[in-house]
C-alpha cells in the first residue's frame, strides 16, 4: 500500500462517522456481505472489517485488483525510482557478510507489490556476483494475491514460471530468473522454508489489520463496525458496551494515549521473524508509514491517490494504518536485536543515494532523465515528501551486533575477534 495522497493524510477518519456507499442505489457485493454478516453476529471489531475488505477471497480488494502504479490507487518508492531498490539490495549483501558469508541466502519478501523491489535487488545480486561467490542465492515471494503474483511472475520471470499442480500447494507458484535464480511463492510466511534468510517487508505492515480502542469512563473498549439503524446499506463506527477479549489483551497497562490502535496479526508476524532469525540466522528491514507509539487514529482509505472514507464502498479502495514500530519491538522480544525506526532520508542517506545519485547525473547527459533522476531523488529523501513519512526498522540476529571478545589468560598472543561491521542505513557509512 502506498503513496502519493498519503501524502495528504493529515485528515484522519473520524470516529463514529458513518458513510454511505458512492452514489450507487444498489450496494456494492462487499457491503452485503458484511452488512449480511454483521446482522447475523453482531458489530465486528475493525480487524475483522479491514481483513474481509482487504484479503476476503472473492471480493478482496488485493485478491481482485491491481492497485498499483499511475492507473491505480497508490505508487510505491520502487515504482518511482530503481535507486530505493538498489540500496535495499547492497543493504541485503551487507547484511549477509556481516554474519559471515554463510552459504546461502534467501532472500524473503513480505507483499511484494508488482515486484519492482525484488528485480532491482536481484539486479544488484548479479552485478556483485563476484562478492557473492558461490552462496546459493534464492527468492521467495509472500503474496496473497492472485493477481499480483501473475504480475510479479511476468515481470521477474517473463514466461518461465508455472502454477502448482495442487491448490493445496504450500509453493502455488514455481520460476526463475533471466539468469536462473529460482523464484517461488507463497501464501503464508510459515510456508516459507527454514534457512539464513533476509526478510524484506515494504509497506506490507501497514495493510494489516488493526484493532481500534477507545478509552472511556469505563476504561478501555474496542471500536466496532456496525449497520446505521436508520441507513441500512451504511455502516458505522460504534464503541463495544463492555470490555471484549482484545480490549484486555493489547493495550497496554500503561498506556497514555486516549485512542490506540494495534495490529495483531503484526505483532505474531514480527513473532515468526525474529524466531526464525534466532533459530536459522538472517535479517529483516520493515519499511513502513509509522511512529514509535504515539500516534492515535491512523486508520484511512485511498482510492485513485486520494483519501477515501474507510467505511464507504468497501472493497472498492486500500485500507492502511502507521505502523506502531514501539509495538513491533515489544512483540519481537529481547532475543533479536532491533535497530530504527529511522526516516528513509537517513537511511538512504546513510546508504549513499547521494553518491549514487552524482554518479547517475555525472553519466547522463539527456536532459529529460536528468530531470526524472532528480525528481525522484527529490520525491524519495525530502521531508516533505516521503523523506520523514516512511520509516526503517530492522530486526537482526544478536551475533551480529555482539562486541569482541578480549583474548584471556594464555591465548593473549592470538589477535582478538574483529570487531562487526556497522549495519548499513542505520549507521553511515564512510565513503574512501
Amino acid at each position: 500500500t502506498a503513496f502519493v495522497v498519503r501524502l495528504k493524510r493529515q485528515a484522519p477518519s473520524k470516529l463514529f462517522c458513518s458513510s454511505a456507499p458512492d452514489g450507487n442505489n444498489k450496494p456494492p457485493s462487499m457491503l452485503r456481505h458484511l452488512t449480511s454478516k454483521i446482522k447475523a453476529t453482531g458489530p465486528i471489531p475493525v480487524a475483522e472489517y479491514m481483513r474481509e475488505v482487504l484479503t476476503n477471497p472473492v471480493k478482496g480488494y488485493y485478491v481482485r485488483n491491481n492497485m498499483l502504479g499511475p492507473e491505480g490507487d497508490f505508487i510505491t518508492s520502487p515504482e518511482i525510482s530503481q535507486i530505493f531498490g538498489e540500496l535495499i539490495g547492497v543493504w541485503i549483501i551487507s547484511e549477509w557478510m556481516g554474519a559471515g558469508q554463510p552459504k546461502q541466502l534467501q532472500l524473503v519478501e513480505l507483499g511484494p507489490g508488482k515486484g519492482s523491489l525484488a528485480s532491482d535487488v536481484i539486479r544488484v545480486f548479479s552485478q556483485l556476483q563476484s562478492v557473492l561467490g558461490g552462496a546459493s542465492v534464492s527468492l521467495h515471494l509472500v503474496e496473497v494475491s492472485p493477481a499480483l503474483s501473475l504480475l510479479q511472475a511476468q515481470n521477474l520471470t517473463g514466461n518461465r514460471s508455472q502454477e502448482a499442480d495442487a491448490e493445496d500447494d504450500l509453493v502455488y507458484r514455481r520460476g526463475e530468473t533471466e539468469a536462473g535464480l529460482p523464484v517461488s511463492w507463497y501464501r503464508r510466511l510459515d510456508d516459507v522454508p527454514t534457512g539464513f534468510s533476509i526478510f524484506v517487508a515494504h509497506e506490507f505492515f501497514d495493510a494489516l489489520p488493526i484493532h481500534k480502542f477507545q478509552r472511556t469512563e469505563k476504561g478501555w473498549r474496542e471500536v466496532l463496525v456496525d449497520i446505521d439503524p436508520e441507513k441500512p446499506d451504511t455502516l458505522r463506527f460504534v464503541v463495544a458496551p463492555a470490555p471484549t477479549l482484545a480490549s484486555t489483551s493489547l493495550v497496554q497497562a500503561d498506556e497514555k494515549r486516549d485512542h490506540v490502535e494495534v495490529s495483531a496479526e503484526g505483532g505474531v508476524i514480527v513473532q515468526q521473524l525474529a524466531r526464525r532469525i534466532i533459530e536459522d540466522g538472517g535479517a529483516a528491514l520493515i519499511i513502513d508509514y509509522g511512529h514509535n507509539g504515539t500516534k492515535t487514529d491512523t486508520f484511512r482509505g485511498f482510492k485513485g491517490h486520494q483519501l477515501h472514507d474507510v467505511l464507504a464502498s468497501p472493497g472498492s479502495a486500500d485500507l492502511t494504518a502507521d505502523v506502531d514500530f514501539n509495538y513491533l519491538r515489544r512483540m519481537a522480544g529481547g532475543g533479536v536485536a532491533c535497530l530504527g525506526p529511522v526516516t528513509q532520508n537517513t537511511f538512504l542517506k546513510n546508504m549513499g543515494i547521494d553518491t549514487r545519485m552524482q554518479i547517475l547525473l555525472r553519466n547522463c547527459s539527456d536532459p529529460s532523465t536528468r530531470k526524472q533522476l532528480i525528481s525522484s531523488y527529490n520525491m524519495l529523501t525530502n521531508p516533505a515528501k516521503m523523506g520523514e513519512r516512511f520509516h526503517f526498522f530492522s530486526l537482526l540476529h544478536p551475533s551480529r551486533l555482539a562486541k569482541p571478545q578480549k583474548p584471556q589468560g594464555l591465548k593473549l598472543e592470538k589477535k582478538k575477534s574483529p570487531a562487526p561491521l556497522p549495519v548499513a542505513g542505520f549507521t553511515e557509512l564512510k565513503f574512501a
